[in-house]
């Protein structure tokens, strides 16, 4: 990976561990993500209109942006959902990690990115650490022959797989349209899903916003400028190891859990994230 996308990628790491660590302690999650999201895809607007090619969105990248979108949208719902159900050091690497490994595997399938061994082993590892996170100190059921999963899993497995959609998706949509007018139209169109939802509970977001109205704009500006980093990434490296080196915000997630929210079993859930990310370093280094 050149030197200038990892730099992109790792800053990008940093910005996406903490505002999804705000998005956790907020008391309405698809309140306080949809509030971010309304903040900057409105600010953002301006410059979302003025970079837009002379001739407007070419009639290429449309399918990428209207994808992208839909996507996200279901991102915001299903990442507010597994944070209501789940612990933050559980939820994000399970995400996560899902997104690192099915990126590779779609990529073979549509854009014909074949792993290679580094790469398969690192698709095997961060495999390995989702189901050591997942299971990791928690009791047997009745019988003791299985066990059980912890809260949010599945929201969190849907975040991943939305994860995994959406990056295939942006590396094509920002080969046919510049990233600063791409986020935009994804901010914006986003938004507009998720609107009628936000005012059905419009009570919750007006609650949301009183009470957590600087983590709201703290968040927005992360969440914007932590992906047009990654978009800026993708036109300078593959897909798969732009999205593996990200996942070093999974080490980071896991000390983010002990030590804002006081989640237990610190140790262990380090030794899941560091399978996480020893998949992930194989993933950057595969060819």
């Amino acid at each position: 990976m050149p030197a200038a996308a990892l730099a992109l990628v790792l800053t990008a790491a940093v910005f996406h561990s903490c505002w999804n660590a705000l998005a956790k302690r907020a008391q309405d999650q698809f309140a306080f993500l949809c509030s971010a999201l309304a903040v900057g895809a409105v600010l953002f607007l301006p410059v979302t209109l003025s970079s837009l090619p002379p001739g407007g969105v070419p009639a290429g990248a449309w399918p990428f942006v209207v994808a992208t979108v839909l996507l996200h949208a279901l991102y915001f719902v299903a990442l507010g959902r597994s944070y209501r159900s789940g612990e933050f050091s559980l939820v994000y690497p399970m995400a996560r990690g899902l997104g690192v490994a099915l990126v590779p595997i779609l990529a073979v399938i549509f854009l014909d990115e074949r792993p290679s061994a580094l790469g398969a082993f690192g698709i095997a590892f961060v495999a390995l650490g989702i189901v050591a996170l997942q299971w990791v100190g928690r009791s047997p059921v009745a019988d003791g022959a299985r066990w059980r999963p912890g809260p949010g899993t599945g929201w969190a497995l849907l975040t991943g797989v939305t994860i995994g959609g959406y990056a295939l998706v942006d590396k094509a949509g920002v080969s046919r349209l510049h990233p600063v007018p791409y986020i935009g139209l994804m901010f914006v169109g986003s938004l507009l899903l998720l609107l009628p939802v936000a005012v059905l509970r419009r009570q919750s977001v007006r609650r949301e916003w009183a009470a957590n109205w600087r983590a709201i704009l703290i968040t927005s500006a992360l969440t914007l400028t932590a992906y047009l980093l990654v978009l800026f990434a993708f036109r300078l490296s593959k897909v798969g190891y732009v999205v593996a080196a990200r996942e070093v915000s999974i080490v980071i997630s896991v000390v983010i859990g002990r030590l804002w929210f006081g989640e237990r079993r610190l140790p262990a859930r380090l030794a899941g994230a560091t399978l996480v990310l020893t998949g992930v370093i194989c993933l950057a280094f595969a060819r």
